[in-house]
């Protein structure tokens, strides 16, 4: 089991900055896959970034080149760095783990196991 929590939203203007970590704990292995997912009322939870064990990446179209996943191993720590931010980047933004990586159907929901609490981000124009 994998406990997962989730820090560093908040709200920012357009075009700003935030950088969102997710502490890690639990039976806590090498190979797990790790992703970003947001999710806003009324619409499905979708994927917006993952990494995998040997620091693979990758994003949904309409945050590429604009939000950074990373990991701290040491520190049992992700993180999703979001610059240039967007209104319609305003989402709970979601910390997700799975015992390993579909790297075909990453951005799914259903391809990750342990899910923390989320973290709000609003963007206001």
């Amino acid at each position: 089991q994998l406990q997962l929590v989730e820090s560093g939203g908040g709200s920012v203007q357009a075009g700003g900055s935030l950088r969102l970590s997710c502490a890690v704990s639990g039976n806590i292995r090498n190979g797990y896959c790790m992703g970003w997912f947001r999710q806003v009322p009324s619409n499905e939870r979708e994927g917006v970034a993952t990494i995998d064990s040997d620091g693979g990446t990758s994003y949904a179209n309409s945050v590429k080149g604009r939000f950074t996943i990373s990991q701290d191993n040491a520190k049992n720590t992700l993180y999703l760095q979001m610059n240039s931010l967007k209104p319609e980047d305003t989402a709970m933004y979601y910390c997700a783990a799975a015992a390993y990586c579909d790297s075909g159907n990453w951005f799914l929901p259903n391809s990750f196991n342990y899910w923390g609490q989320g973290t709000q981000v609003t963007v206001s124009s």
